[in-house]
């Protein structure tokens, strides 16, 4: 404990007048300032948003979970997440987007296939009833994205035997994968954000827009979001989901400061294209403290407004282990 510079003979003077109360006093107080300086130090959020406290919420016994997208379907939560030990797209619900069901698989890879001997990196659309799936496909050393439909979100049928995007550009390097996809009705349009470069983390954000879905026109000008000039992202930007409101595209995304440590960032653009403006308080959720379940890396974010607040569920990484957590931010505004 310190004692504000006095020496053991000082200190111990001190004691018989009575005074030795007041210096504890005193000595408390310090501690505290200093406990709550060296949490504020070690915070592992900002901008308002809370990890939830007994995270992670999938994962454990399944092994590596990771990149989630989700709907919130008829009051409940429906998490399709990538399932690594199986190669695999699986399904989970929830009452409450934090308790989740046993998984079911609903989108198996074709063994044989030359780009799609795994599957992941999911993106669901639901429109009038009807669900839609863009995911990434994985083979020889490569990612591309690919299509399917389904009437309920569990059976998936595959619209095309090819992909429907692949890397052909020299930034696209030899993967495309992590689509985001929304259905613009003001536009008519399918409108893609996708991640692409190298095949093991991407390196920029690029974009792409659709009549049906299935035939995509890439964007003159791409990549349209790419590494900030910020340390905790200066590598490579990747894996964003974009939300429309109001006026603004919203943007959450994975910033890279090196290849294996990520943390997750908020930007903003008016239509979605341009002129993105990062938070100013990025990263919004940080890798955890050591030790923790998500201390080496936090990944691909996925948010839902569920009236009074935001739910962003994420991918936590420590060592090989990847699983999915939580975070909370009460009420819309998010500090922009």
């Amino acid at each position: 404990m310190r004692n504000n510079g006095l020496n053991r003979r000082q200190f111990l003077s001190l004691s018989s007048y009575g005074i030795v109360s007041i210096i504890l006093s005193s000595c408390n107080k310090l501690m505290t300032i200093g406990t709550s300086v060296s949490a504020q130090t070690h915070s592992e959020t900002n901008a308002g948003w809370k990890k939830y406290e007994n995270n992670p919420v999938l994962g454990g016994d399944l092994g590596v979970c990771f990149d989630v997208s989700l709907l919130r379907d008829d009051d409940v939560y429906r998490m399709w997440f990538s399932w690594r030990s199986k190669a695999s797209i699986a399904l989970v619900e929830s009452p409450d987007g934090i308790h989740w069901n046993k998984p079911v698989i609903v989108l198996e890879p074709i063994v044989d296939s030359q780009w799609e001997s795994k599957v992941n990196r999911p993106s669901i659309l639901k429109m009038k009833d009807y669900y839609y799936m863009w995911y990434t496909g994985q083979a020889n050393n490569q990612s591309s994205i690919g299509y399917a439909t389904s009437p309920d979100g569990i059976t998936w049928k595959r619209n095309a035997r090819e992909p429907v995007l692949t890397p052909e550009f020299k930034w696209e390097g030899t993967a495309i994968m992590c689509p985001h996809v929304i259905y613009d009705e003001n536009l008519q349009l399918f409108r893609m954000w996708y991640s692409a470069g190298e095949n093991y983390e991407p390196n920029a954000i690029g974009y792409a827009t659709s009549m049906d879905g299935l035939l995509w026109q890439k964007y003159s000008d791409n990549p349209i979001f790419k590494p900030g000039g910020m340390n905790w992202e200066k590598d490579r930007v990747t894996a964003c989901q974009v939300i429309p409101s109001k006026e603004w595209y919203y943007m959450a995304y994975i910033g890279f400061q090196n290849l294996n440590t990520a943390q997750i960032g908020l930007a903003r653009s008016q239509d979605g294209i341009h002129n993105w403006f990062r938070h100013k308080d990025n990263p919004i959720i940080l890798r955890g403290m050591e030790g923790r379940w998500d201390s080496d890396a936090v990944y691909k974010p996925f948010a839902i407004y569920d009236g009074q607040r935001w739910m962003l569920w994420y991918n936590g990484r420590n060592g090989s282990i990847e699983q999915i957590g939580l975070a909370i931010h009460q009420g819309y505004d998010l500090g922009f």
